[in-house]
C-alpha cells in the first residue's frame, strides 16, 4: 500500500505548484465518477486545471480499498494524499471511477463536496473497453492499483452471476461493467450533477454553465478548458460493433440505455 501512496503523490505533487501553498484545508472536493471510458479523466483534468483546483487523478490506495470503505476511511486516504502532495489548500478533483460505488460515503466524508457523474452511451463505452482489453480473458497484468486485469468477476458483479460473468463474451462483460458503474453512481443523487459525454462537444455552452453553477465558479474558464472536446467518437458503435455484439449489449444493458435516452 505504501507504494500506491508514493506513486499517487508523485503524480499529484507537480500539479499543485506554487498555488498549493495556502493555509488551511479546502474541503470542497469534486468527485468525478462514472464508468471507465466515459470521459471522467478529461472532465476531471479540465476542472482540475481551474484556478484554485488541483486534479488528484485516480487515487490508487483508494481504488485498491473499494468497496470496503466507509466515510471515515475515504477521508483518511484522500486527506493523506493531499497532505503528502502539499495540495490541501486547493479544491481537489478526485476521478477514480470506482468511487461510483461508494459515492454516498464520499459525499458524507466531505459535506461541502460536489460530485459530477459523467455518462456516455454504453455502446460507445463497450467499444472503448474492448479496445483496451481490460476485461478480456487473454489480458494479463495489473492496473495502477495493482488489481488484475482479465475476465474474473469483480466486486460489482452480482454474486449469483459471478460464474456467468467469467464465461460470457468480452462485449457482454463490458456492457455489464458500464451498467454496474452507472447504476451505482445514479444511486447517490445528492449534490451530484449528471453530465453527458455527448453534450460536452454538442452543447458545451449549456453544459459549462451548469457545471459552473454546480461548483460555484465562473463558467467561462470551464468553457475554455472543455474546448478540446470533440464528437469524433460519438456513435462509434455503429461502425465498430458487430450485430451479435450489439445484441449482447442490449441483453445486458438495454433497459438502462433506454432509461437514459440512448435508443436502439
Amino acid at each position: 500500500m505504501l507504494r500506491l501512496y508514493a506513486a499517487t503523490v508523485r503524480h499529484v505533487l507537480p500539479r499543485g505548484g506554487l498555488s498549493a501553498r495556502r493555509f488551511g484545508s479546502d474541503d470542497r472536493l469534486v468527485f468525478v465518477v462514472g464508468s471507465p471510458r466515459s470521459g471522467t479523466t478529461f472532465l476531471a483534468q479540465a476542472i482540475g486545471a481551474l484556478p484554485g483546483f488541483v486534479d488528484l487523478g485516480e487515487i490508487a490506495p483508494l481504488k485498491a480499498s473499494i468497496p470496503g470503505l466507509d466515510a471515515a476511511g475515504i477521508r483518511r486516504i484522500i486527506d493523506r494524499i493531499r497532505r503528502l502532495a502539499l495540495v490541501s489548500g486547493l479544491r481537489g478533483v478526485e476521478q477514480t471511477p470506482e468511487v461510483s460505488f461508494v459515492l454516498a460515503a464520499a459525499l458524507q466524508a466531505y459535506p461541502s463536496a460536489r460530485a459530477i457523474h459523467a455518462v456516455r452511451d454504453g455502446r460507445d463505452v463497450v467499444c472503448s473497453l474492448l479496445e483496451r482489453g481490460w476485461l478480456s480473458a487473454e489480458r494479463a497484468g495489473r492496473d495502477d492499483a495493482r488489481l488484475p486485469y482479465g475476465s474474473q468477476a469483480r466486486f460489482w458483479v452480482e454474486p449469483e452471476r459471478a460464474e456467468e460473468f467469467e464465461r460470457v463474451s468480452d462485449a457482454r462483460r463490458a456492457a455489464w461493467a458500464w451498467r454496474s458503474y452507472v447504476q451505482a453512481a445514479k444511486s447517490a443523487p445528492e449534490r451530484t450533477l449528471e453530465v453527458r459525454y455527448e453534450a460536452l462537444a454538442g452543447e458545451r455552452e449549456h453544459v459549462t454553465q451548469t457545471i459552473g453553477n454546480h461548483l460555484d465558479v465562473p463558467h467561462e474558464p470551464v468553457l475554455a478548458n472543455l474546448a478540446p472536446a470533440h464528437a469524433e467518437s460519438v456513435g462509434r458503435f455503429r461502425r465498430d460493433l458487430r450485430p451479435e455484439q450489439l445484441r449482447e449489449v442490449e441483453d445486458e444493458a438495454g433497459p438502462l440505455l433506454r432509461e437514459l435516452g440512448y435508443e436502439f
